[in-house]
């Protein structure tokens, strides 16, 4: 009981700290789920935020255009957005949407005051999920420990068919993987392989059916008489 005590004089003798909202804003941590930001310009209507959604609260519209082509090529069509709007009164901030979205149209944005008197006014439209963009927090660096993205070690790959500068040389008379598969052998490989796949159910060749002529003439003449010895 007197720990107890001791702890509650403690306590109030202490100053209260009281942040003054909304005057003095929290300060958040970089993975806050505020809200969803919408990047317009990235957006392809894909549709797979909205498939993959599992609360059904994004809405999509789109019309497609015909873009005329340069000499030589052909007009083609794309995807424009009409609509894009998330309804936050059934969203439960999964970010399910976001991680799935393969062009980085959707973005975690810490802004949470966008509170209504009424449920319906929680539909916002890509207009309003235009204006958190400007309040994404930048990304925080790489680890310098960790592997490197892959869209880098991508292009930091030689070509096929050039050994990489940085690959040590193999001595003189050993085989080693990279002087042993060549690229004519390996796409002579990856063409054989290609070629033995058979479609599922399937079923093996049968070989030919031989007639007694075709049998005859693989088969080597018997011997009509015997054989005389030397």
């Amino acid at each position: 009981m007197a720990k107890g005590l001791a702890v509650t004089l403690r306590h109030m003798l202490g100053k209260s700290v009281t942040q003054q909202y909304p005057e003095v804003r929290p300060d958040l941590p970089a993975r806050s789920r505020g809200v969803i930001a919408l990047v317009e310009e990235n957006c392809t209507v894909c549709m797979l935020c909205a498939r993959e959604c599992p609360d059904w609260c994004i809405y999509i519209d789109s019309h497609k255009e015909t873009t005329p082509a340069p000499e030589g090529g052909r007009p083609r069509a794309h995807n424009v957005l009409d609509r894009f709007a998330i309804d936050f009164s059934l969203c439960m901030y999964c970010g399910i949407c976001i991680e799935v979205c393969p062009f980085d149209a959707l973005f975690w944005s810490p802004e949470f005051e966008y509170a209504e008197y009424d449920i319906r006014d929680l539909l916002h439209e890509k207009d309003r999920l235009a204006e958190w963009v400007q309040t994404i927090p930048i990304p925080p660096a790489h680890d310098p420990n960790a592997e490197p993205p892959k869209e880098i070690a991508a292009a930091a790959r030689p070509a096929p068919g050039r050994p990489s500068p940085a690959a040590p040389a193999a001595p003189a008379g050993r085989e080693t993987p990279q002087t042993r598969d060549t690229p004519a052998r390996s796409e002579a490989t990856a063409r054989a392989a290609v070629r033995a796949i058979r479609p599922p159910g399937a079923l093996p060749k049968k070989p030919s059916p031989e007639g007694p002529r075709e049998r005859a003439e693989k088969e080597p003449p018997e011997p009509s008489g015997p054989a005389e010895e030397p």
